[in-house]
């Protein structure tokens, strides 16, 4: 039976892949995904189930480097959804997007937490409105707990430089990037492309998208792929 291990990115959760998670579900893959529990789910780190079959990781922006070493490892293809190696890539653009990830460092915990938050995801949803997107519970409030990996993820996002430990070199990959992402740079964008192997690496680039490449459109160009990855 063929696998899937999904991870969301810095401030989502689980419930993003529901239409995902029905449709390959549907083609008969077993589903599994990460949870880091910022908000009031519980944490929850997957596994592959012993069985034989294709494994496939689909990850969005941050989740690539959320994954187990040992889960990313044993993959054998992997859908990269506005993803990136380096986060804060060299030159001015870092320096500008490391000046941002302070500003929100420091607010969360605070009363600017909730301004924070809905900002970041409208520029997530952009160019469309942020009530495209699936309702985030952080908007309601996090547990300490939670805030915390929040807080730790957004330092690892200021420090991962390149691709992440446990990368299974021998993978097919889809690069899937939105041109109006108002997140991850161009730069970034451009060293992920660089980093990869060209001769296994299938890159879509969709004009119309943003940030949040995980449409219904997406779906099916993932489906696909992952079809004869």
């Amino acid at each position: 039976m063929n696998q899937v291990i999904a991870a969301h990115g810095w401030a989502g959760d689980a419930t993003v892949w529901r239409a995902w998670q029905q449709r390959f579900e549907a083609r008969g893959w077993h589903w599994d995904a990460i949870e880091r529990g910022y908000g009031q789910r519980e944490p929850h780190q997957p596994s592959w189930a012993e069985l034989p079959g294709q494994r496939l990781v689909i990850a969005h922006s941050l989740g690539l480097h959320l994954l187990p070493e040992k889960v990313l490892q044993q993959a054998d293809a992997v859908v990269s959804l506005a993803g990136f190696a380096a986060f804060v890539p060299a030159g001015a653009a870092g320096r500008a997007l490391g000046v941002a990830l302070k500003g929100m460092a420091s607010c969360l915990g605070t009363s600017d937490e909730p301004a924070m938050l809905r900002k970041f995801l409208s520029r997530c949803a952009s160019p469309l409105p942020l009530s495209a997107l699936p309702n985030n519970p952080l908007l309601r409030g996090m547990h300490p707990s939670g805030r915390q990996r929040l807080q730790d993820d957004l330092v690892l996002l200021q420090q991962c430089q390149s691709l992440p430990d446990g990368w299974p070199e021998g993978a097919s990959v889809l690069v899937v990037q939105g041109e109006q992402d108002a997140i991850v740079c161009p730069d970034s964008r451009t060293q992920l492309l660089q980093a990869l192997p060209p001769s296994r690496t299938d890159h879509r680039l969709r004009p119309d998208e943003g940030h949040a490449v995980v449409t219904p459109a997406v779906l099916d160009l993932v489906v696909r792929w992952a079809g004869n990855p």
